[in-house]
């Protein structure tokens, strides 16, 4: 298989306020310019705020494609954050990946490592604090332009240059544009849901959300996600 990408940044970052309230945030990424650990919870030199929600095994390292930033650029406000990668809060940048060919479980070689896809990204709340805008977390959801996670299955080190290979496709039918589809589009698709549900190479969480809709044979509320407010009460 030789479907090579070449990186056009990696980028890391502290735990940093946002917006006027403060709220702490581990966004803010700059390209790195020298080589960088590649660990089972994500690159060295990285942080995340909220470790509940944030970083861990099955969201190590997050990948967002420098594809997106024009239709970005075309739909908001002028954004300086928009100039260049990292408005994400992206480690990868790449162009030519993108939700509709890059499938849960898919393997990459990325300098010495090797990742796996895991899981796309559920969008929250801060993202309206990074980009001044108040739905921003909920068009993000609602595009599908969402990035996606690896988890690590060999550690090693990746440095500015590197190519992110794939070297192995275990569900290639299971792209991260069809999880987004049955999770925000047709969300009661109990068919899909159960083989979501039971999919080996998704990330845990997912398939629990997925039983949860089964169960209760509803969606789960959002407001607290892409708002930051509490459930609403019926």
């Amino acid at each position: 298989m030789n479907d090579s990408y070449p990186i056009g940044h990696v980028l890391t970052g502290p735990v940093a306020p946002l917006g006027d309230g403060g709220a702490m945030s581990g966004m803010h990424k700059r390209p790195v310019h020298e080589p960088v650990r590649v660990t089972p919870t994500g690159l060295a030199t990285d942080a995340q705020a909220d470790l509940k929600v944030h970083g861990g095994p099955e969201k190590a390292i997050h990948h967002y494609p420098f594809d997106h930033y024009a239709a970005w650029r075309d739909e908001l406000p002028p954004r300086p954050l928009l100039d260049e990668a990292g408005a994400f809060g992206e480690n990868l940048s790449t162009t030519g990946l993108v939700e509709t060919n890059v499938a849960v479980g898919d393997i990459f070689r990325l300098g010495t490592a090797v990742l796996q896809v895991s899981q796309g990204r559920q969008p929250c709340w801060k993202l309206n604090l990074r980009f001044d805008t108040k739905d921003m977390a909920l068009r993000l959801q609602q595009s599908g332009r969402t990035g996606w996670y690896y988890r690590v299955l060999e550690e090693g080190d990746v440095r500015p240059g590197d190519a992110l290979e794939r070297i192995d496709r275990v569900t290639p039918e299971w792209t991260i544009e069809r999880i987004w589809r049955i999770f925000y589009v047709d969300r009661l698709d109990y068919a899909s849901l159960l083989a979501m549900s039971e999919l080996p190479t998704l990330a845990e969480g997912w398939r629990r959300h997925a039983r949860r809709r089964l169960e209760s044979k509803s969606v789960e509320d959002w407001s607290k996600r892409l708002h930051g407010q509490p459930p609403t009460q019926d």
